[in-house]
């Protein structure tokens, strides 16, 4: 059965005024078309027609009309960066930083990514699994339609599989899309012991090629920071990946500039994420890889301000990268020990009140621009005919700005995903 939502106050089409751009930069994150007095319809999981009400088809047979008085329609939420699969929550650590420890000293006191790690190693697969189908459907309430995971936790051979197997079984089971990626290079296993070569190459020649074959992967990722891993390790890592054809998504830039972007840029990475820490060159050099005639997908800025908001680190600075008419997309980064909410919603709060985003610019990042960094923008964030129905239809609300003004509420009434 057909759907038509009827009576809308507003329709935010995203791409309308750029069906030719796969992505909003610049001015265009602020200037798409919002279609007032509205309807859209739904048929077969897809957007069968949409538009302002006097265009709007008679007759409702075989037809479940729905009365959006007052409501929007929104483009439902994409979330390009996640670390979802874990065992428990870091709420200790959480305590700690509220007594006066940093997060580099929790780390060398056990905490962090290594306390995660010890925790993937002794939880089964199925534990894993509930645990995130849980994660996953939570953050449908809060509108999110498609997602990307990365394993990350394990720092070995089984326990990255198990986290990556893990993911593949949440595909099966839950109705949003999902993306796997692998992280092993997320931090240094003690095993190493200060030796990051040898654990890249074992990523390399070892993990990546066994983790492809078994189809446990989409994305490859790498932690670029000082103290971690260094640009030689993101061609390393992309030398191999390149093999299985498998795209970059990087972490850089996060607590320092250590030549991390520059090297994603060089690889031809799908998204540069975190971006907290800016150079001016840093800046320039980004956007001459969008400046650039080349064929390849541009490695579009993903910003992550619940992290910024967690950790009380500076945040991505959203402001400059748009007034440099470059495009930037919004993820949760959600995780135990940074980042623990998956709520875009208040992604898109923080963009606007800490990043000085417009209110619609915060909606293009979290889905027309998110999509991009994850492939799908022919297929979802924004809304077209032919496209997903991937919907949020919002409660009663003033107007747009409303949403990311009144921080931490949820104005969600109903997720649609693939029309349900």
């Amino acid at each position: 059965m057909r759907t038509r939502i009827e009576n809308l106050k507003g329709l935010a089409t995203l791409r309308e005024n750029n069906q030719n751009c796969d992505f909003l930069a610049g001015n265009s994150m602020d200037n798409w078309t919002m279609i007032d007095d509205a309807f859209i319809e739904i048929d077969s999981g897809l957007i069968n027609n949409y538009g302002s009400m006097s265009s709007c088809p008679k007759g409702s047979s075989n037809i479940q009309i729905i009365d959006g008085t007052g409501r929007f329609i929104l483009p439902a939420f994409i979330d390009s960066h996640t670390h979802l699969v874990y065992a428990n929550d870091r709420s200790e650590e959480f305590n700690m930083r509220m007594h006066g420890s940093t997060y580099t000293e929790i780390a060398t006191l056990g905490g962090g990514i290594l306390n995660s790690s010890k925790q993937i190693m002794s939880s089964n697969e199925n534990q894993l699994l509930d645990s995130l189908l849980e994660r996953i459907e939570k953050s449908k309430k809060t509108g999110t339609a498609a997602l990307e995971i990365k394993s990350g936790y394990g720092l070995t051979a089984d326990s990255e599989r198990k986290m990556l197997r893990v993911i593949k079984r949440a595909k099966d089971q839950v109705s949003q899309k999902i993306w796997s990626t692998f992280l092993g290079a997320h931090a240094l296993p003690l095993s190493y012991k200060g030796n990051h070569d040898a654990y890249i190459e074992e990523i390399c020649n070892e993990m990546l090629p066994k983790f492809a074959d078994e189809g446990l992967v989409d994305f490859v990722d790498i932690f670029c920071e000082t103290n971690y891993f260094s640009p030689k390790h993101i061609d390393a890592l992309c030398n191999a990946a390149n093999k299985f054809n498998l795209p970059l998504k990087a972490h850089v830039n996060q607590f320092s500039s250590i030549g991390g972007l520059q090297a994603a840029i060089k690889n031809q990475a799908w998204s540069v994420d975190h971006l907290e820490f800016m150079t001016d060159q840093d800046h320039q050099d980004l956007y001459r890889a969008f400046e650039s005639n080349l064929s390849y997908r541009k490695p579009i800025p993903v910003a992550l301000p619940g992290c910024s908001l967690f950790l009380d680190i500076p945040y991505t600075p959203g402001r400059r990268i748009i007034d440099s008419h470059l495009p930037l997309a919004i993820a949760s980064d959600c995780n135990p020990g940074s980042a623990p909410s998956s709520n875009l919603g208040l992604c898109w709060s923080l963009a606007c009140h800490k990043m000085k985003l417009t209110p619609k610019e915060g909606l293009a990042a979290i889905t027309t621009n998110a999509a991009y960094a994850l492939g799908a923008e022919k297929q979802m964030g924004h809304i077209a005919k032919g496209l997903d129905a991937n919907l949020i239809l919002t409660k009663p609300v003033s107007n747009l700005s409303f949403i990311p003004y009144s921080f931490g509420e949820n104005n969600i009434e109903y997720t649609f995903i693939q029309g349900r």
